[in-house]
């Protein structure tokens, strides 16, 4: 049945009878998020906000995140780090639009971006020969077409994420330098330094660091309020117990550390997997899988708040009134804002992410 509309949408589009779509042709999908299935194949699916899957969409490999275009049912599905093909797929008829393919040298870190418009995409890629983080561009009209690149602002550029009403890019440098000679081993431990730069036409505008202290702590995750603030999740690379794994950060101020006691990041595992605003910001969401552990921090205080166990969960996104959450067992979650879970269970494995249309 589901087949059969999405050929009969895709007909109509040919003839030119129908308006453009819009993600209504497609079930009206809240979120996206990659899966893999019981038989082992691989799926970027749709989730509504009933925690209803809307589609299920083949991949060729593992996925870790995916950018949906704002204005059309379209997705760009990452291959998990350090892939080197992203899959661009029409969520209302099934078909493959384009596979974006690394340059020589290149490895995607499973995260990309839209324009405000949705004319370009940008993909956060590692360049490993210089062992520097490039921003990579992409024209989406002439058929996701490579035609630019920038210098991402530090080495390891993981998420990537567009401040509210303009094209400024944040981009997380994790720091981590890798090689695909030696897999995904950590080659400079000792001396990375991760950042959050934003990004504007192409050129750094702003980059903070962490404190000296902190310099193992490798940023990974984003996530922006409506008002452009940063909230950014990290995964700690040193010994002992760090002394934070969340931070927020607006342009032209200092970092501001989440605080928790030991025991509560502890229970983290020294992993962020995945990181939330509230609707209205207030709030501070962040999972792990390791720790199979859901965080809420106060964003004004910058405290813990409140916290939950979920097994091995780590995707995490805004809902107006809650968050919800996916974890690697299948289970599909609302949390409230006093972490209260109610919860469904699908016949799938959902992969790290998920991601608000």
């Amino acid at each position: 049945m589901e087949a059969g509309r999405r050929q009969f949408i895709a007909g109509l589009l040919a003839s030119g009878l129908v308006p453009k779509p819009t993600w209504a042709d497609a079930g009206s999908p809240s979120f996206l998020s990659a899966a893999a299935l019981p038989d082992g194949a691989y799926v970027l699916c749709g989730i509504d906000a009933d925690l209803n899957i809307t589609f299920q969409l083949p991949l060729p490999a593992r996925g870790h995140a995916a950018a949906a275009h704002p204005l059309k049912p379209e997705a760009v599905a990452f291959a998990r780090r350090p892939g080197t093909f992203a899959v661009v797929i029409d969520c209302a008829t099934g078909v493959q639009k384009a596979v974006l393919t690394a340059l020589a040298g290149r490895h995607f870190y499973g995260h990309g971006a839209f324009s405000g418009d949705g004319s370009l995409l940008f993909t956060t890629e590692n360049d490993y020969e210089a062992g520097r983080g490039r921003i990579g561009v992409w024209d989406v009209a002439s058929g996701y077409t490579r035609i630019d690149e920038w210098d991402s602002g530090g080495i390891g550029p993981h998420d990537i994420k567009r401040l509210p009403n303009s094209d400024v890019l944040v981009v997380a440098n994790g720091g981590i330098d890798t090689h695909p000679d030696t897999g995904r081993t950590k080659l400079n431990i000792a001396t990375m330094q991760p950042n959050l730069s934003y990004i504007q036409n192409g050129t750094v505008i702003d980059t903070v660091e962490l404190p000296p202290e902190m310099h193992k702590n490798s940023i990974r995750h984003l996530a922006v309020s409506n008002e452009g603030q940063v909230a950014f999740g990290m995964q700690w690379q040193g010994d002992g117990v760090p002394i934070s794994l969340v931070g927020h950060h607006s342009i032209g101020r200092e970092v501001v550390l989440m605080r928790a006691s030991p025991d509560r990041i502890r229970d983290m595992q020294g992993y962020v997997g995945s990181i939330a605003y509230a609707f209205d910001g207030t709030t501070i969401v962040v999972t792990s899988p390791r720790g199979n552990s859901v965080q809420h921090y106060d964003a004004a205080s910058a405290q813990i708040v409140a916290a939950d166990s979920v097994s091995d969960v780590c995707g995490v996104a805004t809902t107006v009134d809650g968050f919800m959450l996916t974890a690697g067992t299948g289970e599909l979650a609302f949390s409230t804002w006093t972490c209260k879970v109610v919860s469904k269970f699908e016949a799938v494995q959902w992969d790290n992410h998920l991601i608000s249309i």
